[in-house]
């Protein structure tokens, strides 16, 4: 029988280095066939971004399976959810898939989870009223989770946290939080939030379009989905948007604020300004009408975001 250890925790330093500066957001490789997938996967760590994110819809692959795909298509980059659902499988069957995918593939595997949004929850016929709560029990029941085959530490783990009770709940028991559909502003306070050690990892929807009217378009039709859920929409009022602002697709504004566009160097200096807000780590999402044109996006953007 293999002797068993303690596993240790992942310090956020070290999480910090081991998924770069830059990585990739795409949910649009839960619409592909697998062999696309692999291929476009094993690209994308060709063109040297360190992480590479996934989302969790009802209707998408499963995340820790599409976790499992993307990790036997590539050698060194980091898999990461973004975020898997906690009300999609219960805390202990979540702590163990992490661990079978930290350990089968060489601790490459970062677990991001979050309480997605009350129309999508309600509609699994869960009950909403709670989700802080019910992700600190979640987060307890993982910490409880027996687990039998050997694990040198545990899988790291970052929170889809956009309010400030979801920020600070991200500092005190995860690695750090990833959150989604910001401006800048949201990343300067969620570091003060959350304090210089805890990993902070957005999501920066961009179009890389150098025309106004086509670039916002294009923006606005990735933006219409968020601009209807609650969560997304307090949070921008939180940070000073009006109630003009989500009107008619998102004022020009909202829209300029949340979804960077232009030429490379130009989405590159709003990468840099995440960054200098607080930023560890920032995982672009190229909008585009198909993957081939979000490859071709990436390989535009990646010597001015990855040099």
């Amino acid at each position: 029988m293999t002797e068993r250890t303690n596993p240790r925790p992942v310090e956020p330093s070290d999480l910090k280095r081991r998924i770069g500066r830059t990585g990739v957001w795409l949910s649009s490789l839960s619409q592909e066939p697998a062999a696309r997938v692999r291929g476009a996967a094993a690209e994308i760590e060709r063109m040297g971004y360190a992480t590479l994110w996934i989302g969790e819809t009802p209707s998408s692959r499963e995340a820790f399976t599409h976790a499992a795909l993307l990790l036997s298509a590539t050698d060194s980059m980091h898999i990461a959810t973004g975020i898997a659902n906690v009300w999609a499988r219960d805390a202990v069957a979540a702590a163990n898939a992490a661990k079978t995918l930290a350990e089968g593939w060489d601790h490459r595997f970062v677990l991001g989870l979050g309480v997605s949004h009350a129309p999508l929850v309600r509609s699994r016929g869960h009950d909403y009223s709670s989700p802080l709560e019910f992700m600190k029990d979640y987060l307890d029941a993982m910490d409880q989770a027996a687990f039998d085959a050997p694990l040198t530490e545990t899988p790291p783990r970052l929170l889809a946290a956009l309010r400030p009770k979801m920020l600070e709940l991200a500092a005190e028991r995860t690695q750090g939080a990833h959150p989604y559909f910001i401006p800048v502003e949201h990343t300067a306070r969620a570091r003060a939030i959350m304090g210089s050690e805890a990993v902070l990892a957005p999501e920066v929807a961009v179009v890389v379009e150098t025309d106004p009217g086509r670039a916002r378009a294009a923006a606005r039709r990735y933006a219409e989905v968020y601009l209807g859920l609650p969560n997304y929409v307090n949070n921008l009022r939180h940070l000073g948007f009006s109630d003009a602002d989500f009107e008619n697709g998102g004022s020009d504004a909202l829209i300029d604020a949340v979804v960077p566009w232009g030429d490379p160097d130009t989405i590159a200096e709003r990468v840099r300004a995440h960054h200098m807000a607080g930023a560890d780590h920032v995982c672009v999402q190229p909008i585009a009408d198909d993957v081939e044109t979000q490859l071709d996006h990436l390989r535009r953007l990646a010597p001015a975001i990855n040099g």
